[in-house]
């Protein structure tokens, strides 16, 4: 009986202001919690994650590095957190323990929020067929979209320290203002630059033509685009004028629609005539990697008979376009060398009276 009403005494008595029995039940709340987690870890973690490498799928995966890196040590925190909060603590170390939440919870939100994204962009660059080009672009906005989460995060952090955010915001907000009506020039390139990283109006490697100028792109930056003329010079575009240009891609053509003309002497029998259209379709169809669509005598020229021939290259390079089409000349000038079918060329006819 003495050792029981020495025991009661005991965890009755008060040390710092909490009894030992709060202490006690502390103490086993804290080991509770944390004896949960190992063996949500042991048991449910580990089995997750030996599913997970069975499956072709990466967001399985993710997820549970996510549960290891971020949800576990967090709700070791949490475990910590809530056993402690049952003690009367002091005023100033409570406020301690609630300011280290708030910046453990601060911290890995932000972890969480740039972790999202930054898989988002690797699905996303996977899916491009990891384009080199692109990976470099969105390294650039992950840094920005990084910047940006952390900022807010401490912006978040101060404001539950107490100090008045809402004022500095207010004043950010009106020099936010005047810096994009100052730069609405930069700003406006570095929207289209996440325009064209986006929705790939063209990549690195297209052939593309803007207007009068014509070449391969070589670089996108934030605020330029350079295109590697055929002439050997660099040409240097806004991504503002690019995004509102009419821009033909020939990277994206899957086959080509060639149409060209040739012409005939008027003094061309009707007999060949007739059979021209045939010849030519033969030619045509004679050469690889090419379908025959039409040739047709089109009308009556200034001086000669035009014909016009549409065909399609089923390639999109543009060096074998031109050796496709010089091969077609060849036969055509030989088969009409062959009928006596002569070329048409510019002349003039003069009466002269008596």
């Amino acid at each position: 009986m003495g050792n029981i009403k020495f025991s009661s005494q005991f965890i009755e008595q008060a040390f710092l202001g909490n009894r030992v029995l709060d202490y006690l039940i502390c103490v086993l709340l804290l080991l509770a919690g944390f004896g949960i987690i190992k063996i949500f870890q042991i048991f449910i973690i580990r089995r997750l994650k030996r599913w997970a490498e069975k499956t072709a799928t990466t967001i399985d995966d993710f997820l549970i590095r996510l549960i290891r890196k971020i949800v576990v040590p967090l709700a070791y925190f949490g475990a910590f957190y809530l056993s402690v909060n049952i003690l009367n603590l002091n005023p100033l170390l409570k406020r301690i323990i609630n300011i280290a939440g708030v910046a453990i919870l601060t911290l890995f939100t932000a972890r969480l929020a740039t972790v999202i994204i930054s898989y988002g962009f690797d699905v996303f660059w996977t899916k491009r067929d990891k384009d080199v080009g692109l990976e470099r672009s969105l390294k650039g906005i992950l840094r920005i979209t990084k910047l940006i989460v952390w900022g807010l995060a401490i912006v978040f952090f101060l404001d539950n320290l107490g100090f008045k955010i809402s004022a500095v915001i207010a004043g950010l907000g009106i020099g936010g203002v005047a810096v994009a009506l100052a730069a609405q020039a930069i700003l406006g390139d570095l929207f289209s630059y996440f325009a064209i990283i986006f929705d790939r109006p063209f990549e690195i490697g297209d052939f593309i033509i803007i207007g009068e100028y014509l070449g391969t792109i070589e670089h996108i930056g934030i605020k330029t685009t350079r295109v590697r003329s055929l002439g050997g010079e660099q040409l240097v575009f806004s991504n503002k004028d690019l995004t509102n240009s009419r821009l033909r891609n020939y990277k994206r053509m899957g086959k080509r629609r060639v149409v060209f003309k040739l012409g005939v002497t008027y003094q061309t029998p009707l007999e060949k005539l007739k059979v021209m259209p045939e010849i030519i379709e033969n030619v045509i169809k004679n050469v690889k990697d090419t379908t025959f669509d039409r040739a047709h005598f089109a009308s009556y020229g200034d001086f000669n008979l035009v014909f016009e021939v549409v065909y399609y290259v089923m390639s999109r390079d543009y060096n074998k376009y031109m050796d496709i089409q010089q091969e077609i000349n060849f036969a055509i000038k030989k088969e009409f060398e062959a009928r006596d079918i002569e070329f048409a060329y510019p002349t003039q006819t003069l009466y002269v009276a008596k």
